[in-house]
This record gives structure tokens, sequence and C-alpha cells, in this order.
């Protein structure tokens, strides 16, 4: 199996039954879905329609972290993707995309390492050497529905992007490695896909790999975004970068987002009049870092 593609709820409504046949319209067929319910009374569950490729799971949880990590027990496959209810895939391809980028990129490192070229599909002994490599995350871009505008991630992973930019888990496809040797911390309300980035990356060694595959159409204006949860998410994001980051780093970081009105920025990409323009901004400037 190669994606186990997981989606916990809570009486979604309309949102669960519409973002699983996003999953079900993928014209790759290798994955399975999780459904994590958080024991709805609203019926959202019951209208589920049945068959091999779904998997449901009724039980109370602590959070939306804490179902995320039940659900990653029960997951087979090998690249784990989390699709929170009321977001789709942006289009029928997105899992046939990702797993041809996954094909040739663990192509490459099999290469480099044993210093020959594959071609083909792989065989038995060329997936178990697959399986060998190092933990990767794959992550792609999203578009935002409330806005309209396309947003690009960041093609380069590094301290200042783990510091103001990491990938949201709506774009990320986990080696399951990962999420099985360490859950998401459910101490975090609003930040712990963040703070479990910063461990793949730091602790875990994790390699990163960017695609350039538009994955997900994010609804927004969910359970992180209200007034008193940004502000939480402020205070979260300041104790895990003193976890992973010294004082250096953070005062140097705060001081480049100031003079670079950081806020101002926020508007303009959060604004539906200028959040395309500003994206096409950003993605000219990180074209060109890449290249």
């Amino acid at each position: 199996m190669t994606f186990s593609i997981i989606v916990v709820c809570y009486n979604a409504g309309e949102k669960l039954q519409k973002t699983i046949e996003s999953i079900r319209r993928q014209t790759e067929k290798d994955y399975e879905i999780i459904v994590e319910d958080g024991l709805s009374t609203d019926g959202s569950v019951e209208k589920l329609t049945p068959g091999k490729d779904l998997k449901i799971f009724r039980e109370k949880d602590e959070g939306i972290y804490d179902a995320m990590n039940r659900a990653v027990s029960y997951a087979s496959g090998r690249y784990l993707f989390f699709l929170n209810c009321g977001d789709y895939f942006e289009d029928d391809t997105v899992l046939a995309r990702v797993r041809h980028h996954i094909e040739i990129d663990s192509k490459g490192q099999q290469s480099r390492e044993a210093g020959v070229s594959l071609k083909g599909r792989p065989s038995v002994g060329e997936q178990e050497r697959q399986r060998n490599l190092p933990p990767r995350i794959f992550y792609g871009n999203i578009r935002e529905r409330a806005t309209g505008a396309a947003v690009m991630s960041n093609p380069k992973i590094d301290d200042f992007a783990c510091y103001r930019n990491v990938p949201c888990h709506q774009a990320c496809f986990y080696d399951r490695r990962l999420l099985k040797k360490r859950g998401f911390h459910t101490c975090y309300q609003v930040r712990a896909d963040y703070e479990h980035f910063l461990w793949c990356y730091y602790k875990a060694h994790a390699k990163m790999r960017y695609l350039p595959v538009t994955v997900t159409s994010y609804e927004g204006g969910g359970f992180s975004e209200t007034k008193e949860n940004r502000e939480r998410s402020a205070a979260e994001h300041r104790h895990i970068v003193r976890k992973y980051m010294s004082k250096g780093q953070i005062f140097t970081y705060q001081l480049i987002m100031l003079l670079t009105l950081s806020p101002f920025r926020t508007y303009l990409a959060q604004n539906p009049v200028t959040a395309e323009g500003y994206q096409r901004v950003k993605r000219m400037l990180y074209n060109r870092e890449k290249n």
C-alpha cells in the first residue's frame, strides 16, 4: 500500500462526504482511507458508502491531534497524508503525480548510493531498498479557497524556513516511519503539526522533498484560525522554536521578519483582492531561489 489518506472528523456534516469523494475520484488507486471519527452524532459517518478502500474507526478522542495519532496506528500505507474535512484534493491526478515523483526520487537515491541507474518499476529487492532509505517528507503546494490563490510552499527547508514557513500538513506526505516513531505532541492544541515537522527535520533527520504539485484545495477558517487560537498559535510557536533553535537564531529571524514587514505581508496574503498578486510574487522569488 502506497498511501494512507487520514480524515479525522466530528459532526462534519456534508463536508465529510465531499472530502471522501475527492479521494475516491483519484486516478491512482493504491490507497486506503482511514476515517477517525470522534463519536459524531450528526449521522455524517453513517452516510459514507462502504468499500474495501475505506476503514472507519469511531472512538472518543482528546482533540484533533489525538485523533490523528489514533488514526496513524491503523494505517498501513508507506506514506501518510492528513486531509481535513472540508479540504479536497486539487484535482483527480494528485496522488498519481505524487507517486510518480516519489518513485523518481527513490530511484535517484538508490542510484546515488549504488552508483547505478535504475529503470522501470522497482523489483521486490529494490522496493526493500527503498524502505531502508532515510525517511522523507514529500510536500507540495495548496490552493486557498477563501482567496482563490495558489500558495507555493518554500522549496528549500532550512533553519529560517523552519522558523517562519513550513508547509502545512495538508501539503505533506509523511513517511509512515516518522509518525510511528513519534506522533504529534497533544500538549500543543494548534501547532502540534508544526512541532512535529521540526522534530522530523532536526531530530529524525528526515529528508524534505519539494514537489511541484498543488495538492489540496484548502478550506481555511477552521479551528486554528479563530482569534483565540491565533493568539494560542503565536504562544505555541514561541515555545516550539525555543526547543529547536538558539536564542541567537530566534533573535535574528525575528529581526528579519520585522524588517521585511511580516504583518503587512500577512495582510496582503489573506486579502482576497491582493492575495493572488502577492502569491505570484512569492512564487517568482521561490523559483529564483530554487534555480
